[in-house]
């Protein structure tokens, strides 16, 4: 790998991608084992794997305020603060450096560095199903998918038998068995609970979660150490990542320059080739500005970013933006409506336990609006569960009565046992949800702040009061005890899950991507990551982003080739 901090005569490659995120590595690792001579550009600094995870292996004891995130870093990180702690906060960016404006409350989490959130995410990976693909032609939401399942059930297959995805399968239509690793253990609630939902309801299961931590060592990475601080970075490459798996992949090629430090402003365009020509970045260290040239381009900067670059990309071809001529780009946010479930008490197992920090918990796939007998008359599509089972803490317990022997007693001894049931639920494209630019207000490299406008509608809040009813319900008829339903009032991008401002689709008109990823008007850029989703589905959807690369990339090289791009 050459690691190009310094502009070079040498400016031209086969193929640019622009982000190293979860998408944005994949493509980097596919057009190099392809043997493209690839730019791989990131906003952010560099992190070596491993070498640049510095809290990786400390104690909590080790950090001033115990993992607590002080007042200080709340004022000044309001957004970035809800979704870091002490010992995470330098994997994400600092609200005062990235100012966007917030039309509507928006929590845009952001992580700029080599890698992305892939060092930060929740890891859990679920494949969509043709219950997905086929729900917009449906009920007549948003657009038409431009493909099935069928087209993507190889590439699922290929990327997770590259990234390593931990599971159980359990031959359900809707909710697709993968290239498993091993299952991880539920404890014995968690057991007693999918034994007992079994028992009530013949239209649900309750599942171990699908995730990308590797439960037996998978391609010189891992195993897992069931630690739970993946969130640090993992030096035991425990987990899927940019920086432990397709990055190295595609340094060992030797195709590969990576330049950290490299905010895209445009992708430049030639009206007499419709092609793409390249990019056009700023260092963000120098201020210098500079072009880089490709055949190919892979913008994956993720759903608001990569919207924001189209928007940004301005001519006489696309005077609103680089194939915008449907005024769609940045249109369609989605993301996912979560924060709302219930939690119990379950009074007996008082003599079992558990071992280790398992990075993963239970899963309940969806199971409303499957068929008839599942409908519902007051929203459509759907929502899966997320949960866990364990045995409460000190810290759930601090205020214990008592001082010395008695009360460290007290404070030590396993506590009671309880489970919580989150809901994940999907969200409808809405075209006023959007993203666009202020071209009065400016970050400190002269780009326009970006502006969101995103809100959940009807279908969502009456999607909402069954999210919260049902697993109270489920809670209940398990056998627990002092129920409780929660809903923590939802700000979009709270999930992290925002897509769609790209959408895939049949026409020109009504969608800016077409089967292949490829913009409709510019047949050389293709976007694979977020902005890409023409619905949103329940399932976590990082995984989708995998697979829409590898099969992109393909088609790509392929293009190539065949000199049609």
């Amino acid at each position: 790998m050459n690691l190009n901090l310094k502009a070079t005569s040498q400016n031209t490659y086969d193929a640019i991608v622009i982000g190293s995120g979860i998408s944005g590595g994949w493509a980097a690792k596919e057009l190099c084992e392809k043997g493209l001579k690839t730019l791989l550009l990131e906003r952010g600094r560099n992190v070596e794997h491993v070498k640049d995870y510095p809290t990786a292996m400390k104690n909590p004891w080790e950090f001033e305020h115990r993992l607590n995130n002080p007042e200080r870093d709340k004022a000044e990180d309001p957004i970035q603060s809800a979704a870091y702690d002490e010992s995470s906060k330098h994997f994400f960016v600092r609200d005062k450096e990235h100012p966007y404006i917030q039309e509507t409350p928006f929590s845009w989490i952001r992580g700029y560095q080599v890698g992305g959130r892939s060092l930060t995410w929740g890891r859990q990976c679920y494949r969509l199903s043709d219950l997905d693909f086929e729900a917009n032609k449906k009920d007549g939401h948003g657009v038409d998918w431009p493909i099935r399942y069928a087209d993507l059930a190889p590439w699922y297959d290929y990327v997770e038998s590259f990234a390593g995805i931990s599971g159980q399968a359990e031959g359900l239509p809707h909710l697709p068995d993968g290239q498993f690793l091993p299952p991880f253990e539920m404890n014995c609630l968690e057991l007693t609970f999918r034994e007992a939902v079994s028992r009530e309801y013949k239209d649900r299961l309750v599942t171990i979660a699908r995730v990308a931590n590797l439960t037996r060592g998978w391609k010189e990475r891992g195993p897992c150490q069931a630690r739970n601080l993946c969130h640090r970075g993992c030096p035991y490459s425990g987990y899927f990542s940019t920086n432990s798996a397709t990055l190295p992949a595609a340094m060992s090629t030797g195709n590969l320059t990576l330049r950290p430090f490299s905010t895209v402003t445009e992708v430049m365009y030639n009206k007499e080739t419709k092609k793409a020509t390249g990019v056009r970045i700023i260092d963000t260290e120098t201020m210098e500005s500079m072009e880089f040239y490709a055949k190919i381009i892979f913008l994956n900067a993720s759903t608001i970013a990569s919207a924001a670059i189209l928007l940004n990309s301005v001519s006489d071809a696309f005077p609103n933006g680089l194939g915008n001529s449907s005024d769609l780009v940045g249109r369609n946010l989605m993301d996912h409506h979560f924060k709302v479930g219930g939690m119990g008490e379950y009074p007996a197992l008082q003599d079992k336990y558990y071992t280790g920090r398992r990075p993963a918990g239970i899963y309940i796939p969806r199971f409303r609006n499957l068929n008839a007998a599942t409908q519902r008359n007051d929203y459509i599509r759907g929502f899966g569960y997320q949960g866990y089972a364990e045995r409460e803490a000190w810290m759930d317990n601090f205020k214990l009565d008592g001082y010395g022997d008695t009360f460290k007693k007290e404070l030590t001894a396993p506590g009671k046992w309880v489970m919580w049931l989150g809901g994940w639920g999907e969200v409808l494209p809405y075209e006023d949800n959007r993203i666009t630019l202020d071209k009065t207000h400016k970050d400190k490299w002269g780009q326009p702040l970006v502006k969101v406008n995103f809100k959940i509608k009807d279908n969502e809040n009456a999607m909402r009061k069954d999210m919260r009813n049902s697993a109270m319900e489920m809670l209940e008829k398990s056998g627990f005890v002092n129920v409780a339903g929660f809903d923590y009032n939802y700000i979009g991008g709270e999930c992290v899950h925002e897509m769609g401002t790209a959408r895939m689709g049949h026409d020109p008109t009504t969608s800016v991507l077409n089967n292949w990823n490829q913009l409709h008007e510019v047949s050389n850029v293709f976007i694979t990551d977020g902005s890409a989703m023409t619905s949103s589905a329940t399932q976590n959807p990082s995984l989708t982003y995998m697979a829409l690369t590898a099969r992109a990339c393909n088609y790509a090289v392929q293009q190539l080739k065949q000199n049609n791009l």
